[in-house]
């Protein structure tokens, strides 16, 4: 077996700065893959503008807003899913405490359709902030990879979670993912091998070269097999705080020589999927 990785450029839509930036990555074979927010009013120039360049976003399922932003609204009439204003909560918890799984897969209907409409056959989806993982209260893993069986979907669950979680899995949680594997593996749901990102604030890292590092080891730490590691760049004007400095760091990674370097070095091959 070889080692190949999907690199991809997550929350294309989130807003324009954030589409720019992606779309920019995509067109110079930055990244291999990207997905979309279907429910940010960018959404719509991002499917267009990434489209253009013949890039097919999978589908990023949206159960919250991000703070920071002008909220986003659900695409369905889920109850469960929604403030009194109708918004997205900006708090997963909040979700993972109140959200009912027929809203939820209401919800993953309606943007899978948003897609489907546009001409974006995604085959693929992952959960947005993680909230289906259970991570944040209820979870909705088993529906959701039941969702993804009855649409012929891939799902962004890995198979080894130590690299994602920064660890051993506390007892509860393994044995929950160990079943959803299983649940995933039954249906016939393919899933990448394990996923990566950074989890650390600009403080906690310090600085681009610390976070640059941290990408580096992960890339010696990929097993064989077909893993993900994504990353979410943008520009520092579109995200304000401390979680705009790293989206800048990882904007500057994504074309550092360094970087492709240590690919090369690693002999792992870049791919667009991990479900070919």
């Amino acid at each position: 077996m070889t080692r190949r990785v999907v690199i991809t450029a997550d929350d294309l839509g989130r807003e324009p700065g954030t589409t720019e930036v992606i779309a920019d990555l995509l067109a110079e074979g930055q990244v291999s893959a990207t997905t979309l927010i279907t429910v940010s009013p960018e959404a719509e120039e991002a499917a267009r503008r990434v489209g253009r360049l013949g890039v097919l976003p999978r589908l990023h399922l949206t159960l919250t807003s991000e703070g920071g932003l002008p909220r986003w609204r659900p695409l369905s009439a889920g109850a469960s899913l929604a403030d009194p204003d109708g918004t997205l909560t900006d708090d997963p918890f909040t979700l993972g405490a109140r959200g009912e799984a027929a809203d939820v897969l209401a919800e993953a209907d309606a943007q899978l359709g948003w897609m489907r409409e546009r001409g974006l056959p995604s085959v693929a989806a992952d959960s947005h902030a993680g909230t289906l993982y259970g991570l944040h209260g209820r979870s909705w893993l088993g529906e959701g990879l039941e969702w993804c069986a009855r649409h012929g979907l891939a799902f962004r669950l890995p198979r080894d979670a130590e690299p994602w979680f920064g660890g051993p899995l506390p007892a509860p949680y393994a044995e929950a993912h160990e079943k959803a594997v299983a649940h995933a593996d039954a249906l016939g749901v393919a899933l990448p091998q394990t996923i990566a990102t950074n989890r650390r604030g600009a403080a906690d890292l310090g600085g681009y070269e610390q976070l640059r590092e941290d990408y580096v080891r992960r890339l010696g730490a990929l097993p064989e097999g077909t893993s993900e590691l994504f990353l979410h760049p943008s520009r520092e004007d579109a995200v304000r705080g401390p979680d705009g400095v790293v989206r800048v760091w990882e904007t500057r990674l994504l074309r550092d020589p360094v970087w492709h370097a240590a690919l090369q070095a690693e002999g792992i091959e870049v791919v667009g999927t991990w479900w070919a």
